[in-house]
């Protein structure tokens, strides 16, 4: 059966008049009704209102496919409905749709029906074809398009098929998805370990990495089909209704990193769950418990906060390099480029940083609903003293104050679900984040972050030596994994209160795993392989910039030597640098920001050294020559 004996002239919109989601519902639910092909218009529309809850049909790339298989449809059809300016259908790519598909089933549809209707959303995946239904000039170009592109796609099958009939033996495909807060280093790393594996064990592999640039190496529509199964190896948001009915293994990143043969071959014994989608973007949880799904909108706040936070955070920097104070006009030092860096860095992108957390935490928790209520809680925390712990709190609260006003509204009629996202929830949201922020946590939260500045001011030198000894080693322990994003986000925190010591520590920590290692495979040649020595180099580098996970492939391959030695290290560093006396006032930036730090910057050089060395000399005494170290 053809497409187009299910759309025909009669159920075409060639331009729409809806500027809604819920108008284009109604105006091709109507289409559908006048045409003859429904028995029942209202429990018709009301099936497609519970898909579209369930969630959105708005695919991306300006494509929708609203659809229900229900008894109300009178006889299976599609609907066609085009809008050039496009409409906010609340899509997964956060884009307009102009281009609808309104799929009727009815509930006895026979397999040739179903199969026609579903190779609708196939043929979608061309550019052209979309392309050509945007700019068609009439109802009979548009059905001559879909019947033209239909028979590539049908011929385009029925070549693979004759192609995969003359093999013995098909390979299985496994599919990775591989995601981090930062999408610096874990995702990448992660990618690289499965892949070679992959290449190892002989098996087909693709892996799309979700990284700080965007996704790259996107699995296909065909791809997720043929998949024997799909590693999701993941810390945070990744798309996963297109995995729906597939088997389907969710990991934590690292993982990916250091189980990667196990994790491929669960993948080809096929002993996994069937994945179901929730309805929220987020990676479900799974079998994993509440503290993973709170750490992951932690992790998606803090993850989207960090550009803020590294490239404000560097422009302070460099702006102190004309003078501490040359940026205040009302100081000899004064010097014009110095305050428009830091009011760029200082009064706009740092300005952000809080709210921006705030906001990408309340998305996190209650999807697009939830990021204005979040992100004007951060805001009211920003601007009256509660700071970095008010923006936490005020993430969470938005965030979950919106899936409490999604309940409340749950059971309103139908027709009204247009005016939810676009009035109920920003309203109530904003109201119920911003009353609780004012009237219950700024306050108490401001008096913490007083009582704890007044408290770390206060601390002796004994006492600063320690915190520093223990947010070092944090640093160390999972190298960008929760422990190390916790001590990091305290330091933050520290800054934006005005104490500048515990971040000193932390930095300094942080570069030291990569840079002992680096050392190590230098001095100590004959206890790495080839390939781990050129790997060293590298790690010059990313401890340099403050990227700690570069140590991490070493610490997969050889935990129990490597990792002891880390965390020696980077405590002892990160105790240094409090017995210095050395603050740092940028949060990011290695290298770069040492020339501005708070003391003395030979000795805060110095610290940092001293913790690499330690490292690569513990690594030197614990790992043993190998036999043939080329």
């Amino acid at each position: 059966m053809k497409i187009t004996e299910l759309l025909k002239r009669d159920t075409i919109i060639l331009d729409l008049n809806s500027k809604s989601k819920a108008e284009v519902i109604d105006e091709l639910v109507n289409k559908l009704d006048t045409a003859g092909r429904l028995s029942n218009t209202e429990e018709y529309k009301k099936a497609i209102w519970k898909r579209e809850n369930e969630f959105s049909t708005g695919i991306g790339d300006g494509i929708a496919i609203p659809h229900a298989k229900t008894t109300a449809v009178k006889v299976p059809s599609i609907a066609f409905g085009r809008s050039k300016e496009g409409i906010d259908y609340d899509s997964l790519d956060g884009t307009n749709a102009h281009i609808f598909f309104m799929i009727a089933a009815s509930e006895g549809a026979h397999n040739e029906h179903l199969e026609t209707l579903s190779r609708l959303s196939s043929l979608l995946m061309n550019e052209s074809f979309k392309e050509g239904l945007v700019n068609a000039k009439s109802k009979d170009e548009i059905l001559n398009l879909i019947d033209n592109q239909e028979k590539v796609y049908l011929q385009a099958e029925s070549n693979k098929s004759l192609s995969t009939e003359k093999k013995t033996e098909e390979k299985k495909l496994i599919l990775a998805v591989t995601a981090c807060p930062t999408g610096i280093a874990h995702t990448y790393m992660a990618a690289d370990s499965l892949k070679n594996k992959a290449r190892e064990m002989g098996v087909d592999i693709k892996v799309e990495t979700n990284g700080s640039t965007g996704v790259k190496n996107r699995l296909t529509e065909d791809e997720i089909s043929r998949a024997a199964a799909i590693i999701v190896a993941a810390d945070k948001q990744v798309e996963m209704a297109r995995f729906e009915g597939k088997k389907v293994i969710q990991v934590p990143v690292a993982h990916g990193i250091k189980k990667a043969e196990e994790l491929i071959n669960r993948g080809l014994q096929g002993d996994e769950p069937v994945y179901h989608h929730s309805g929220n973007r987020e990676t479900p949880a799974g079998d994993k418990s509440e503290k993973i799904g709170f750490y992951k909108h932690l992790m998606s706040g803090v993850s989207n906060m960090l550009p803020f936070v590294v490239g404000g955070g560097i422009l302070i920097a460099i702006s102190f390099m004309f003078g501490i104070h040359a940026n205040d006009p009302k100081d000899p030092s004064f010097n014009p480029i110095a305050k428009l860096l830091m009011d760029i860095g200082g009064g706009n992108a740092f300005a952000l940083m809080v709210p921006v957390l705030a906001g990408f935490i309340g998305s996190s928790i209650a999807d697009r609903p939830g990021f204005a209520p979040a992100m004007v809680g951060g805001l009211i925390a920003a601007n009256n003293g509660a700071g970095f712990l008010g923006g936490l709190i005020a993430g969470f609260l938005g965030g979950y104050s919106v899936l409490l006003v999604k309940k409340v509204f749950s059971g309103l009629p139908e027709s009204l679900e247009g005016i939810k996202p676009v009035l109920i929830y920003p309203l109530l949201g904003i109201f119920i984040t911003g009353a609780v922020m004012l009237l219950f946590i700024v306050n108490p939260v401001k008096a913490i972050n007083t009582a704890m500045q007044t408290w770390l001011g206060s601390m002796g030198t004994t006492n600063r030596v320690i915190l520093g000894l223990i947010l070092g080693g944090m640093m160390a322990v999972d190298m960008g994994g929760p422990i190390n994003k916790a001590a990091f986000t305290f330091g933050i925190a520290m800054i934006d209160a005005g104490n500048y010591y515990p971040h000193a520590a932390i930095m300094a920590a942080g570069m030291v795993p990569p840079i002992g290692i680096a050392i190590a495979t230098t001095i100590f040649k004959n206890r790495f392989t080839k390939e781990e020595r050129d790997a060293g180099k590298t790690n010059y580098i990313m401890g340099a910039s403050f990227i700690t996970e570069g140590a991490i492939p070493f610490a997969a391959a050889d935990p129990g030597r490597v990792i002891p030695s880390v965390i020696v290290g980077s405590a002892i560093s990160g105790a240094l640098t409090m017995m210095f006396n050395i603050g740092l006032p940028a949060p990011h930036g290695g290298i770069f920001v040492i020339p501005i730090v708070k003391g003395n910057p030979l000795l805060y050089i110095l610290a940092i050294l001293i913790g690499a060395f330690i490292t690569a000399f513990m690594l030197g005494f614990l790992k043993k020559p190998l036999e043939n170290n080329e």
